[in-house]
């Protein structure tokens, strides 16, 4: 089998990390990846925060519980990484270009044998204030719209993968 779709097959949501943060390069080439990925028109509009410092990993997380109202819980799931794709607000498909980031941030991830997961509510923490300012304080200029963040690190283990389901395909022949 052709080797992209096999990473397709095998790729998993990763929810358990070991401690061990993955090397730059190892991080340069997900990103990489990452910008490649298609976009409408050509526009190549999402951009990507690539965090590996702990504290703003840590204020991210803490954000981005806040949202989901448990404040005790760590929503990159001890994750070393966090890789954010924003795209501008306003281009029409901003959410499409950026998921289709996302795609291939986890693909990539996988392949390099890091585990990944997508992990919501960047829109939400980004359209706060100490977002702005957190964008503002990396050089980040304009306005942008949280789609996603990437976690990445090393699996603490591999989940197994579920069966597809039925009746999810239609031909017009």
């Amino acid at each position: 089998m052709n080797q992209i779709i096999q990473a397709m097959k095998e790729r998993r949501s990763c929810r358990a990390y070991t401690d061990e943060v993955p090397s730059a390069g190892l991080i340069d080439q997900v990103v990489e990846a990452g910008l490649w990925a298609a976009s409408g028109m050509n526009q190549q509009g999402p951009i990507i925060v690539a965090v590996t410092n702990r504290e703003l990993r840590d204020r991210l997380s803490a954000m981005n519980a806040e949202v989901i109202g448990d404040p005790s819980r760590d929503p990159f799931y001890g994750a070393p990484v966090v890789l954010v794709v924003l795209a501008p607000r306003e281009e029409r498909n901003r959410v499409y270009d950026g998921s289709l980031v996302m795609g291939n941030l986890m693909l990539a991830a996988h392949a390099l044998g890091l585990g990944s997961c997508w992990i919501h509510r960047a829109r939400e923490e980004f359209d706060t204030p100490e977002g702005k300012a957190i964008l503002a304080e990396l050089g980040v200029e304009g306005d942008y719209e949280g789609i996603g963040h990437c976690i990445l690190g090393y699996p603490a283990e591999t989940p197994a993968p579920k069966p597809r389901r039925e009746g999810r395909v239609f031909y017009a022949k």
